[in-house]
């Protein structure tokens, strides 16, 4: 009877809490407030942060392709963050310190990687330069959401992903909603004509800022997805059209996305593939490089004279937009690209060791522009891009050694994928290692022309497969043989 007495008085509580609840959310809406009625969701993530902080970290990727920033919807505010991802990337991180200080450890194995000791460096030298800064406030924004990508997609993934199926949930956490991002671009694109190349600049808005990033993504998916369609073992019917019209829409998306960048990183990496595949040695490659190199340093004058007969514009025709990649001439893009880069170099000869701060760029270059540079887009404002570049970015703004840490982690994160899929007996292990890294070798290709791992759109696949390859490499192949099976049976299911 007591027991039962106690059940009848929670049933109450619960009861009178909703009718104050109902009653002051009525009265909120009455006065046009609108707040409210997301306290509960607001409340279940808090609650699931401390308890299964992996579904966070799940919930926040699903919301990745869906962000939008704030300045769609305030405009003229004097700082941008993306919603609903970054408020919750925040939330994170407070949770990710209070749990250290608390005692609870990540394993030493991850922490100790040398792919996160560059990470380290890395984040370290922008500290640095963010106190050398020319703007410090932007440069300690640009540092706290660098440690928030990397806390939450990186450090806080790589740990989780000691169970294989979270690997394969994390990648499905982005490709789920970006697919929906997809179709809304496509069939918005074919209002205006699938050819028209102009409207692929804008149908992305507003998920994604610029049909760059969104090609960037494309890139890094669609390898992503070949290796999760040929890594199980056993698909019914449905499975198997499910993935191949994925698989279609993905390489649909990215021809439409008239994306140059996006075109070159995924035949770049045709070609790498074919090099694995035939395991060319290392010497032999860096020799092949060498001779290149000086054949092209030799030949420069020509190569420039050969490049400005091109007057090939960017087009809607997919032969005269591939085409146009090489236009220096006149292709305004091509050329604001050149006048971006060059303002970073002469940036980092005025600051080489400590550069202009982190984030800073888009707020600097423009007194570094030559009259005979800029094109019909140029602009002084700083409100169409930065350097355009991964590499040369940091180096204007970071200085060298900001330049060089951003190449130590692409190279050793190349060299941990190249040796887990070498090593690792497992068939599962060495088909999604390859598939992540050539995923990860479109990006730090398209990186040459783009940079976006400000953003979350990029930083979610990039410091996550990064966290796949590092989770791969210390697990080890015991791990992922236990458990793989599992993971075949729940698709089975």
């Amino acid at each position: 009877m007591q027991i039962l007495g106690s059940d009848i008085k929670s049933n109450n509580l619960v009861y009178l809490v909703g009718f104050f609840f109902v009653l002051l959310n009525s009265l909120l809406l009455y006065k046009e407030i609108f707040y409210l009625p997301a306290l509960p969701v607001v409340l279940a993530v808090v609650w699931m942060a401390f308890t299964r902080l992996d579904r966070v970290i799940y919930l926040i990727v699903f919301f990745v392709p869906l962000s939008i920033p704030l300045s769609e919807f305030l405009n003229g505010t004097s700082f941008d963050l993306y919603l609903p991802t970054e408020p919750l990337l925040a939330g994170v991180l407070i949770l990710y310190f209070l749990k250290y200080f608390k005692g609870e450890r990540m394993n030493l194995k991850i922490l100790r990687h040398p792919v996160t000791l560059a990470i380290y460096f890395n984040i370290c030298w922008i500290f640095v330069t963010s106190i050398t800064s020319t703007m410090p406030m932007v440069s300690f924004k640009f540092l706290v959401a660098r440690v928030w990508f990397i806390v939450a997609f990186y450090l806080l993934a790589a740990q989780i992903f000691k169970e294989p199926k979270k690997i394969r949930q994390y990648i499905w956490a982005y490709i789920i909603p970006f697919s929906i991002v997809i179709i809304y671009v496509l069939v918005r694109h074919a209002g205006y004509g699938l050819n028209n190349q102009m409207a692929s600049h804008w149908v992305v808005n507003p998920f994604y800022n610029d049909h760059t990033s969104y090609g960037a993504v494309l890139a890094m998916l669609l390898p992503a997805l070949l290796g999760l369609f040929l890594s199980y073992k056993r698909m019914n019917t449905v499975q198997t059209i499910l993935f191949s019209t994925l698989i279609l829409m993905y390489f649909a998306a990215t021809v439409f996305s008239y994306t140059r960048a996006a075109w070159v990183s995924l035949i770049g990496i045709a070609g790498i593939w074919v090099i694995i595949k035939l395991r060319i040695k290392l010497t032999y490659l860096i020799t092949a490089a060498i001779l290149i190199f000086g054949l092209i340093f030799s030949l420069r004058t020509e190569i420039m004279m050969q490049l400005e007969q091109n007057e090939q514009a960017s087009s809607g025709e997919f032969g005269e937009h591939v085409q146009s990649i090489t236009n220096v001439t006149n292709d305004a893009s091509n050329l604001e690209r050149l006048n971006r880069w060059n303002c970073a170099i002469r940036m980092w000869k005025e600051k080489p060791v400590f550069g202009w701060g982190p984030g800073t760029y888009m707020f600097q270059y423009a007194p570094f522009q030559v009259s005979h540079e800029k094109t019909r887009i140029s602009t002084n404002a700083g409100t169409r891009g930065n350097a355009h570049s991964e590499y040369l970015g940091p180096l204007s703004e970071s200085g060298v050694l900001g330049f060089l840490s951003v190449i130590i982690i692409f190279f050793l994160t190349i060299y941990t994928g190249l040796r887990v899929y070498f090593r690792s007996k497992n068939r599962e292990v060495r088909i999604i290692s390859l598939a992540i890294l050539l995923g990860l070798i479109t990006y730090y290709i398209h990186g040459i022309l783009n940079n976006f791992l400000d953003t979350d759109k990029a930083s979610a696949l990039v410091w996550g497969f990064t966290a796949i390859l590092v989770g791969f490499d210390v697990w080890g192949d015991k791990n992922f043989d236990e458990n793989f099976d599992n993971t075949e049976k729940e698709l089975k299911s």
